[in-house]
């Protein structure tokens, strides 16, 4: 059905188990088995509908975002390379959700390659996006309190960390997907699950969700909390006037929209991770409502990949401009004129203007 729900066991594919898919699904291990088939009707026609829009809103904002800043490489601030890197990560990211769509939906088409390569590009992208938005909260920490001494490490970490914060460990994380991603065959239909040997599987399963919460989550939205928490008390002293509120106002958006597209899901997570280790007692009525809430939430989630090209890059002045000169239909080669018009000027970032969130 959805990206964590596909996971399963060996022995659920190599026995004769009537249900299809899904994470937490361990209905051997209860007296009981639940019937699934309400909510297994309810993600396959959810799921499709939702990864459409997200796909179509993604992919037009992202993609937006990646041609206009891609065609100002000599003018790009240390904020926009973050934005290009995020967009480029949010933008492969959506591509992938028209394969798990159809899968909900049907059927895994696309043969064991597909699999496998759509689950690591996936899983690529979902942590490199979180831990860039946690790499653009230092860079404006650094930009708004110690504004007069930061341009070097900020050019560090925009030019170089980055790659070692957010890429590496991204590539590391995709290993589970390289060795157990399969395309099977089950009963009906095909599936693209993550199939675990069933001497480990509980132990691999709770491994997987314990570093999807802690890495995809909880370490980003720290970082993220403090550096904002830190910023919105600085802007918050001294002289108040229409900027500063308006830096406030956008700094309160950005911890509202991380927190409230990604809280929710990952503690459906957590509370399956507990009714799977028997922490939480186990009813068919928490497991069928819990699978819902995991299926709706998770959608949410990922619309926060949409909702990043209009925080990180539309609310900016300097982007609306460019992107107005670039989209102008009265100016054929715009994006080569606004280029080569930039070239040249430096990339300095005042306190007033990085504390807006509207410039560098």
């Amino acid at each position: 059905m959805s990206y964590y729900e596909h996971i399963l066991f060996e022995d659920e594919i190599l026995g004769d188990n009537s249900s299809e898919s899904g994470s937490g699904d361990f209905g051997a291990e209860f007296d009981v088995p639940c019937d699934r088939a309400v909510s297994h009707e309810f993600s396959r026609i959810f799921l499709p509908a939702v990864y459409g829009v997200i796909f179509l809103l993604g992919t037009v904002g992202n993609a937006l975002v990646v041609a206009v800043m891609g065609f100002q490489r000599r003018s790009r601030t240390m904020t926009d390379k973050y934005r290009l890197h995020l967009s480029v990560a949010d933008l492969l990211f959506v591509l992938t959700l028209p394969f798990w769509a159809a899968d909900a939906a049907s059927d895994w088409y696309f043969g064991g390659f597909m699999c496998v390569a759509v689950h690591m590009i996936y899983t690529v992208n979902l942590y490199s996006s979180v831990l860039i938005l946690a790499f653009i909260s230092v860079d404006r920490y650094l930009a708004v309190v110690r504004a007069t001494s930061s341009q070097d490490a900020r050019k560090v970490l925009a030019q170089r960390v980055i790659y070692a914060g957010v890429w590496l460990p991204a590539l590391l994380l995709t290993v589970p997907d390289l060795v157990f991603a399969k395309a099977e065959d089950v009963t009906v239909r095909t599936i693209c699950e993550r199939i675990y040997p069933p001497d480990s599987a509980v132990a691999w399963l709770v491994a997987f969700r314990v570093q999807h919460i802690l890495v995809g989550f909880v370490v980003p939205g720290l970082v993220i909390l403090t550096c904002y928490c830190v910023i919105i008390a600085r802007l918050s002293s001294g002289t108040k006037g229409t900027q500063k509120r308006k830096a406030l106002k956008t700094t309160v958006v950005l911890i509202v929209c991380f927190f409230g597209c990604w809280l929710p899901y990952c503690a459906g997570i957590l509370v399956d991770t507990l009714l799977t280790l028997g922490v939480v007692a186990h009813s068919c009525a928490l497991e069928q409502g819990l699978e819902k809430w995991i299926s709706v939430t998770e959608a949410l989630a990922y619309f926060h990949c949409c909702l990043n090209p209009i925080l990180y890059a539309f609310l900016g002045a300097k982007f609306k401009k460019s992107a107005r000169n670039a989209l102008s239909p009265s100016r054929g080669s715009s994006l080569k004129i606004l280029s080569r018009r930039r070239a040249g000027v430096p990339s300095i970032s005042t306190e007033s203007e990085s504390s807006s969130f509207h410039s560098s």
